[in-house]
């Protein structure tokens, strides 16, 4: 690998040969994407509303595992996590112990639950646990989570592209999301799913030829590790207990894995998916395969994090401004290491942009299924044709999708993605699953406690994570990063001052410092909290809950749960004892579960 010499104009024009061929290889994939649309859409019609939403729930377990990878892994992930390592060091990577917890507790808990009743949006199953307002609730959330953080899916890749072509990141970015609006829109869940089978191949592929390409180029993997190793990069479990530490092995693996349990178990983009298959045995054969498939890309993007400081350990390009934006530093890295190979930077462009597609037609999908199944079906009683419904799911899929591009604008003013990102979501992600825990895991929860609780949580998370994202914002909390150097640089730049040590003003409260990963089980925790506190008090005031249908509760718990007795019932207990055959009230309850029951399933 050369010297960068010259000054810093000239590095920025060096990092930005972007190729024709270059230019080729990257239209190509949009093409491709395209293609599959077509075929999913006119050649092969989805006739029916479950065809569009669920491929006709016929899917095979492998694509749909690899289109839950990819569709998880969106641009934030792939540019976010080798910045991490670079600023922060490896202890992120402990957060894999967190998913494969996860993937146990969905499989045994969660999942069989959403698969055995069939439904095609998890929300119906609020409704179904409970009433019409709390899956209005968790709908809503749903909207808003995506709302937020689908334009960020969008600007991570154009900041990307713009690194190594120039390009404005608003000129990029509607071309790319009409070509995703216009597959999925056309397609449904088979074109969704089958374009992201296409991308992540595209996705492992680029994150491949930039590791294997700059290790050599850097001298090999030794020189890696002993660069990282003697800039402190290379951590062991950081086992310290205060929940004011930003990473340690307890945030990472306890708050990560009730993280990724809300990202996977109960969010609509995911478990649509799982849905899709016809068999229980495969959905969780699907779980498995995604936590492999997940922990894989997550190692090849942390030790791209370790080859960017390897390549720049004396020359920080953050400093120099070689690189304007810290989630700019693997872009920075590839066109260094491929730059000079006409093709390949487009191979990972392509890969960046096919993360951030796979992610964005998911979502659009998901939400077009939310529309329909919690918007529109519990609150207006005119049964839509098949053709109105397909102008309802595609006009979704249109209007978010222009949403997201002009919320690009707002997107951009923001920090760095990562932190960012789970910050934000986890206003509204420990709520929701706080809400779908209480109703398969808590059978004494009662419409008015979930709802309550739902709020409380919601609040609670929104006051906290927007206070801490401020103070983040105007300096009064800083994260102390790894050592940064300039000393080797051979360009020259103009020098910029940078904050290299942790700077807290006294008067911030210390619960805004608390670390970013424990957000989403606080939130869980505060509105479990509240809507079991509200449902005892209803149940003291004589208030009645319905007992849920046993299929509607865990596995775990239907055998062991016992239905209290009815209010009603207590003087019939009196007269007939247990004896019930000849107490006609408990027959009758008794026939009432029973239908309910024949519902459900």
């Amino acid at each position: 690998m050369g010297e960068l010499h010259g000054d810093l104009n000239d590095m920025l024009g060096q990092m930005q040969q972007f190729s024709w061929v270059d230019y080729v290889v990257f239209v190509l994939m949009l093409a491709i994407s395209a293609v599959v649309g077509v075929y999913w859409g006119f050649m092969k019609k989805q006739t029916t509303q479950t065809d569009y939403l669920l491929g006709g729930r016929n899917m095979k377990v492998v694509p749909v595992a690899m289109s839950l990878v990819a569709s998880f892994v969106s641009g934030i992930t792939l540019l976010g996590s080798p910045t991490e390592v670079y600023m922060y060091g490896t202890q992120y990577a402990f957060i894999m112990g967190g998913i494969f917890l996860m993937s146990f507790v969905m499989t045994q808990v969660y999942l069989p639950v959403f698969h055995e009743l069939k439904i095609t949006s998890n929300y119906e199953y609020l409704s179904m646990r409970f009433d019409n307002r709390v899956r209005l609730f968790g709908s809503i959330l749903f909207a808003f989570t995506l709302i937020g953080w689908l334009p960020i899916v969008i600007y991570v890749p154009a900041l990307a592209f713009n690194q190594v072509t120039g390009v404005d990141i608003h000129i990029i970015t509607p071309i790319v999301c009409l070509v995703c609006i216009f597959y999925t829109s056309a397609g449904g869940l088979q074109a969704v799913v089958w374009t992201d089978v296409i991308q992540i191949t595209a996705m492992v592929g680029a994150m491949a030829l930039v590791a294997v390409k700059g290790t050599i180029d850097v001298g090999g993997i030794g020189v890696v590790w002993q660069r990282n190793m003697d800039s402190g990069r290379i951590e062991m479990p950081n086992w310290d207990p205060n929940p004011l530490a930003r990473h340690t092995i307890w945030n990472l693996v306890v708050g990560g894995f009730i993280y990724w349990l809300q990202a996977n178990s109960v969010n609509q983009t995911m478990v649509q998916r799982y849905l899709a298959l016809p068999t229980l045995r495969g959905a969780k054969c699907a779980v498995v395969l995604f936590c492999i498939g997940i922990s894989t890309l997550y190692c090849f993007c942390l030790y791209c994090g370790l080859l960017i400081y390897a390549r720049f350990h004396d020359c920080d390009p953050l400093t120099t401004k070689l690189a304007k934006a810290k989630d700019q530093l693997l872009p920075l890295l590839v066109m260094d290491v491929l730059g000079d190979i006409p093709g390949l930077p487009g191979v990972f462009v392509a890969g960046i942009f096919s993360a951030a597609l796979s992610s964005l037609s998911t979502s659009l999908n998901s939400m077009s299924a939310v529309v329909l199944e919690d918007f529109y079906k519990p609150f207006f009683k005119k049964e839509l044709s098949e053709t109105q419904t397909n102008w309802l799911l595609r006009g979704v899929v249109v209007l978010l999708g222009v949403l997201c591009v002009a919320l690009v604008f707002i997107v951009e003013k923001m920090g760095t993605i990562l932190q960012l990102t789970m910050t934000l979501e986890a206003m509204t992600m420990g709520p929701q699953l706080g809400v779908f825990s209480m109703g398969i895991l808590m059978p004494w929860v009662d419409a008015t406690g979930a709802l309550i609780g739902g709020a409380s949580g919601l609040i609670t998370m929104a006051a906290w994570c927007l206070t801490a994202q401020m103070a983040i914002a105007r300096g009064e909390i800083t994260h102390a990063h790894k050592s940064l150097t300039t000393a080797g640089c051979t360009y020259n730049y103009t020098v910029v001052e940078v904050v290299t040590e942790t700077t807290i003003i006294e008067e911030v409260n210390p619960i805004l410092r608390v670390s970013y990963m424990w957000y989403t089980l606080a939130g869980m925790l505060v509105t479990i909290g509240v809507g079991a506190i509200i449902s005892r008090v209803n149940r003291a005031r004589g208030i009645t809950h319905i007992t849920p249908a046993p299929r509607l509760l865990a596995p775990q718990l239907r055998k062991l749960y016992k239905e209290p007795p009815h209010p009603s019932e207590e003087p019939y207990i009196r007269a007939f004892g247990n004896n019930k055959e000849a107490n006609p009230v408990t027959t009758a309850i008794n026939m009432k579960s029973i239908s309910e029951c024949e519902e459900v399933s």
